[in-house]
């Protein structure tokens, strides 16, 4: 079940794929605060994550994100966390926990009352 599950739950971890590129070609850049480990191609090219838990792009801290995206040259060291910093809130699209604004179909779509500037169109 191991090998199937790394052939084609791409969600839960790497692909097979993945691992052997890191495997053949990735030079060990560094870890973060949650456990993802970054990787660059030995000619520097490519740069990429290997996530510590499941495949999530939120899960990405922004000095890590910034280097993945070569907006930033040098990987960072370990950063201070500012005190207006939150902590990591996963994705919570499609969940219960999901954020609907009012309004929204979800929340029973109610909203609150036009002001007078509003016309429906009517044919």
């Amino acid at each position: 079940m191991g090998l199937l599950r790394a052939l084609f739950i791409w969600w839960r971890d790497a692909t097979a794929g993945t691992l052997v590129t890191t495997w053949l070609t990735g030079v060990f850049v560094g870890r973060d605060a949650y456990g993802n480990r970054y990787y660059r191609s030995r000619k520097g090219g490519r740069r990429w994550v290997l996530y510590k838990d499941i495949v999530d792009g939120s899960k990405v801290p922004a000095e890590w994100h910034g280097w993945l995206h070569r907006t930033i040259e040098l990987p960072p060291v370990d950063s201070v966390r500012k005190p207006w910093e939150k902590g990591h809130m996963p994705n919570l699209s499609g969940t219960s926990a999901a954020y609907y604004p009012s309004g929204s179909l979800m929340r029973g779509g109610r909203r609150i009352s036009a002001r007078g500037d509003y016309e429906p169109w009517s044919p």
